[in-house]
């Protein structure tokens, strides 16, 4: 994140990335569940960002700026970018003194995705530290970026919904065709 000193014809902005692809989460998710979350440079190509808001720490109740008026987001090949223009309030001029030390240096977001099982791709091909890889692999909804304390991503922050610990799961089973053939083997013993 950086800030654009304002001048006679620009207002001050604050600039970042919401979320850079392809870069690596920090470890997500809990116990035995533990992944790491990368997106895919295509992941943005049908999102939905209209009602996009800019909040700190993700709080409803520390509004930024919101898509269209005082919050610009755009698609690059680094990641989702936003420009925006901190309101002329205490939350705002606070935002601006803690970026300006260092003291606020990341940023996040909230988002949904599609529910069809192209959205996402789920791998057990980790490490120690967590043992899944998720990749997003589209977005639907962009609720909000935001500059952050401490993300759990360099770059954004995600829950794990219950479809996607069914998909985690579904790593350790056995192939089906194993399965099945455990299942005839025992048939045929029983004859």
């Amino acid at each position: 994140m950086e800030i654009r000193e304002a001048t006679d014809d620009q207002p001050m902005v604050i600039e970042g990335y919401a979320l850079k692809f392809n870069r690596a989460s920090s470890p997500m998710g809990v116990g035995e569940y533990t992944f790491r979350e990368r997106i895919d440079p295509h992941a943005l190509d049908n999102t939905d960002m209209r009602n996009a808001v800019a909040l700190f720490n993700h709080d409803q109740s520390q509004v930024l700026g919101r898509n269209g008026v005082n919050l610009e987001l755009s698609v690059d090949e680094t990641g989702l970018r936003y420009k925006l223009t901190p309101p002329n309030t205490q939350l705002g001029r606070d935002l601006v003194e803690n970026v300006r030390a260092g003291i606020i240096s990341q940023s996040s977001f909230a988002f949904t995705i599609p529910d069809n099982t192209d959205a996402e791709k789920w791998t057990r091909d980790g490490d120690a530290e967590a043992p899944y890889n998720r990749l997003i692999r589209s977005i639907d909804h962009i609720y909000d970026v935001s500059p952050v304390t401490t993300p759990a991503y360099p770059d954004t922050e995600v829950k794990v919904s219950a479809r996607s610990l069914d998909a985690v799961r579904a790593l350790d089973l056995p192939p089906k065709w194993q399965t099945e053939r455990e299942k005839m083997i025992l048939l045929q013993g029983l004859d």
